[in-house]
C-alpha cells in the first residue's frame, strides 16, 4: 500500500502542475483512463473531493491545495532520506547539486570545481547558474545542497555562511610598462565610455546605484550578459567595465582600477537550506571552499 501512496501522490502533483489530465498522463507514461481512475482511488481512500473538473482547467479543491502541499514535501523528505541512506562517508562516491551566481563562474567556479574533483573524483557535481532568488528558491524546494551569493535579505529557512568580501572596481586593458595605477576618481566616469553587465545581473543594479548616488552618468557603449564576452571586449579596446577584482587574477590582461570612493563591498556566502541533510559531499565542498578561498588571498568576511 506505501507504493500506491506514493504513486498517488505523483499522480495528483502532476496533474495539479499541468492543469490537465491528459498532459499529466503523457509526463507519467501512463493512459488517461489509468490516471483518472487512480485519483479517484485516492480521493475514496480520503473520502474527500481533491480536483475540481468541472471547468476548461482542471484544479485542486481547497482540500487538495492542502493535501498538494503536504505532499510536496513528503516527496521531497522522502527524496532528500534517499540520498542519506546512498551517502558514502569516504566520498568513493556521491553527487552534489551546487548553484552559483554568475559572476563566480569567472573566477571561483573553475579552481573550486578543479580542486573538488581532483580531491574526490568519485563525486559527482551538477553546476547551475542563475539569479540568487532562484538559488534560494531550489534551495528550500530540495533541489540544490548548496548555493553561492551573497549575504543580505533571504528567503525564510535559507542559512548563510560568509565566505569573503568581494570588491569592485574599474577593469581595463592593462597597459604594458605602466606603474599600478592609482585610484580614479568616481567624476572621471562622466567622460567615460563603458561596457557593463547588462540589467539581469544583480552585479548591474549593484553598479547603477553606486553611479546614482555620486550622480554619475557615463555613456554606456555596451551591454553584455556575458562575463566572457565583457572581459573579451575591454582587453581589446579603449573601453573599460566594473567588475569584481579576482576575475583580473586570471587575467593578466586586465587590469584593475580602484575607484574614489571604492563601490560598496558585497560579502559572498555559501547557502543551504536550514536543518537540511549535510551530506558527506557537501560537508567536504564547504572545508575545500573555505580552504581555496584562504590560499587565494581573498578578503576575509568583515
Amino acid at each position: 500500500m506505501a507504493a500506491l501512496e506514493l504513486r498517488h501522490l505523483r499522480y495528483l502533483l502532476a496533474v495539479a502542475e499541468h492543469g490537465n489530465f491528459t498532459r499529466a498522463a503523457e509526463e507519467l507514461y501512463i493512459s488517461q483512463p489509468t490516471l483518472s481512475q487512480q485519483i479517484k482511488q485516492l480521493e475514496r481512500a480520503l473520502d474527500v473531493q481533491l480536483l475540481d473538473r468541472t471547468g476548461r482547467t482542471v484544479r485542486l479543491t481547497d482540500a487538495g491545495a492542502v493535501y498538494a502541499d503536504h505532499a510536496q514535501r513528503a516527496l521531497r523528505d522522502l527524496a532528500a532520506a534517499e540520498r542519506a541512506i546512498h551517502d558514502v562517508q569516504d566520498l568513493s562516491r556521491g553527487h552534489l547539486r551546487l548553484g552559483v551566481t554568475p559572476t563566480f563562474t569567472a573566477y571561483l567556479v573553475g579552481p573550486l570545481i578543479t580542486e573538488f574533483h581532483t580531491h574526490h573524483p568519485g563525486i559527482g557535481l551538477t553546476m547551475t547558474e542563475t539569479t540568487q532568488d532562484r538559488i534560494e528558491a531550489a534551495l528550500l524546494a530540495d533541489e540544490l545542497d548548496l548555493g553561492i551569493a551573497f549575504t543580505g535579505p533571504h528567503l525564510p529557512g535559507i542559512t548563510a555562511t560568509p565566505l569573503f568580501t568581494e570588491t569592485l572596481s574599474l577593469v581595463a586593458a592593462t597597459q604594458h610598462n605602466r606603474t599600478p595605477p592609482e585610484p580614479l576618481g568616481v567624476r572621471a566616469l562622466q567622460e567615460s565610455q563603458l561596457a557593463l553587465l547588462s540589467g539581469d545581473f544583480a552585479t548591474r543594479g549593484h553598479i547603477d546605484a553606486y553611479l546614482a548616488d555620486h550622480r554619475v552618468a557615463p555613456r554606456i557603449a555596451v551591454e553584455a550578459n556575458s562575463i566572457q564576452a565583457l572581459t573579451e571586449i575591454v582587453q581589446r579596446t579603449t573601453l573599460a567595465t566594473v567588475l569584481p577584482d579576482a576575475i583580473t587574477h586570471d587575467h593578466p590582461h586586465l587590469t584593475p582600477i580602484p575607484l574614489d570612493p571604492p563601490l560598496p563591498t558585497r560579502t559572498v556566502a555559501l547557502l543551504r537550506r536550514e536543518g537540511a541533510y549535510r551530506s558527506a559531499a557537501g560537508r567536504a565542498f564547504t572545508q575545500l571552499t573555505r580552504s581555496l578561498v584562504r590560499t587565494r588571498g581573498y578578503t576575509p568576511p568583515s
